[in-house]
């Protein structure tokens, strides 16, 4: 069985003043038995900012062959085609396996034009994107996904959090309306992934910690959660895999 973080940071965040580093995701990858990390950076406002953010990820990548892979995150604000041409360099030029939409830390409506962006620009590139819900209302709300995923049906999209605690029931709507979506259900509770995995399969969600301090009690609350074990497969690995396209 391999496992899969779908969702950690590395870098600087600059609207919730932490700084995710590398030693914390190599000791969570060793401490927890992960197989596979996909980073993301912290919040950077600026494009220089984030490029060194992503090319800190990239490295990190060659030097862990395998074991890392980069989810990019430009701010959607950036103007002219800057936005779309980090977004290309990450994909094409990093080997970046995502793109990442924060609408609490970018102040991006998801339906708006910045936040329209992400997903086109997502789809042009063929790779999914997770887009953090939960926190951050109203545009962190799981309903607000709905016209993306009408809109882009070939598009993943991979709900962060599932909505937290107080929009779980939302998020799980929005999966079952549209079969692109796809729950990542870090900071929920284990009788609502029980929940999701009864509800949608357990190819439809995975397993993230947001936070190398947090992996272990993720992966306590889904080990304890009453699925499974094929059913474990899917949520501790082989969703990520499969969505993420990193299954061979």
């Amino acid at each position: 069985m391999k496992i899969v973080d779908a969702h950690a940071h590395l870098g600087f965040d600059e609207v919730f003043d932490e700084d995710f580093t590398e030693a914390a995701l190599l000791e969570s990858q060793e401490r927890n038995g992960i197989d596979v990390t996909l980073v993301q950076p912290g919040t950077v406002h600026n494009l220089n900012g984030v490029r060194r953010q992503h090319d800190a990820i990239a490295e990190l990548a060659r030097r862990f062959p395998g074991r890392f892979y980069g989810i990019a995150n430009p701010s959607p604000h950036l103007p002219g085609e800057q936005y779309e041409q980090e977004a290309l360099r990450c994909v094409k030029e990093l080997g970046f396996v995502g793109i990442k939409l924060h609408p609490f830390a970018h102040a991006v409506n998801p339906k708006g034009e910045h936040g329209r962006r992400v997903f086109r620009t997502a789809e042009e590139l063929g790779v999914p994107v997770m887009v953090h819900t939960g926190s951050g209302i109203p545009w962190s709300a799981p309903s607000l996904l709905a016209a993306a995923a009408k809109e882009h049906p070939k598009l993943a999209i991979v709900v962060a959090h599932a909505g937290g605690m107080v929009f779980a029931s939302e998020a799980l709507q929005l999966a079952e309306e549209f079969e692109n979506v796809y729950l990542e259900c870090s900071w929920t509770g284990g009788f609502l992934v029980r929940s999701f995995v009864s509800r949608l399969g357990a190819h439809r969600v995975m397993f993230g910690s947001d936070h190398a301090d947090n992996a272990a009690a993720e992966l306590a609350k889904l080990r304890t959660a009453g699925l499974s074990e094929e059913e474990l497969v899917w949520v501790l690995g082989g969703t990520a895999l499969r969505v993420f396209k990193l299954d061979g």
